[in-house]
């Protein structure tokens, strides 16, 4: 079982974020915590610092490569990175997966996909240097086929999911792990928003302890509720026909 001091997490403001920062902090962890709600985020770092914990805030886009990889960096030396956490994300389709507005859907890839790139970028080597860490990339069940809604937003994680579970091989003879965030419906600032039903909705601390779990023993994918990855891995028997039209394609 792993264990972790240095961590960093993306999109720490709300969400699974939060969770997973507030979980972690502890005396002797230090945290380097990103996201784009500056008041959130203070909060959040007030209250890992109640915990004990040594903590970098900072209210950085993560579409923004260098004062991303730059903050990272600085934070790497002081503290050398073992987790890093990319799970920074968006879910801003509107109806007809916003194919009346493209931005939304270059928004979307620039957060969901480029984002995930800069997290890894600056770290990844410092990480492959030294011979060990752990590299979380949060995706989703909804990566798995295509659904009606939010179609930038399921492309996006998609790509994540794929490119992660890829480069696990790749990272492993340096001694690196890779783990796949794949959750379902948690509750959160972006599902209080989602516009149809959401069976088998989790709470953040749920889900944190599911994740914290899984990286700590370096699972390759850490995908949840059981009843929505279920459900996940039925459509992907079903020919991509009868999919479509249980979907009502």
């Amino acid at each position: 079982m792993k264990s972790f001091t240095s961590i960093v997490v993306t999109g720490a403001s709300s969400g699974i974020g939060e969770a997973l920062a507030r979980d972690y902090a502890a005396p002797g962890i230090a945290l380097a915590l990103s996201g784009r709600d500056g008041a959130r985020l203070q909060a959040v770092a007030d209250a890992c610092r109640d915990k004990g914990a040594t903590v970098d805030a900072r209210q950085i886009d993560v579409t923004d490569r260098e004062a991303l990889g730059a903050w990272l960096a600085v934070f790497d030396d002081a503290h050398p990175v073992d987790l890093l956490i990319a799970n920074a994300g968006i879910s801003i389709d509107k109806g007809n997966s916003s194919l009346d507005d493209f931005s939304i859907i270059r928004r979307t890839m620039a957060v969901n996909l480029d984002g995930v790139l800069n997290t890894v970028e600056p770290l990844v080597g410092r990480m492959m240097a030294r011979g060990r860490g752990q590299i979380a990339v949060v995706s989703s069940l909804a990566s798995f086929f295509g659904l009606p809604y939010s179609a930038s937003y399921n492309a996006s994680k998609a790509a994540v999911r794929v490119w992660a579970e890829s480069i696990r091989y790749a990272l492993k003879k340096s001694g690196v792990g890779v783990s796949t965030i794949c959750p379902g419906f948690v509750i959160s600032r972006m599902t209080a928003q989602a516009p149809f039903p959401m069976p088998f909705l989790m709470t953040a601390a749920r889900a944190s302890a599911i994740i914290r779990r899984g990286l700590a023993r370096n699972k390759a994918r850490i995908a949840f509720p059981v009843g929505t990855k279920a459900a996940v891995w039925f459509g992907g028997l079903l020919p991509g026909n009868w999919t479509a039209r249980l979907l009502g394609a």
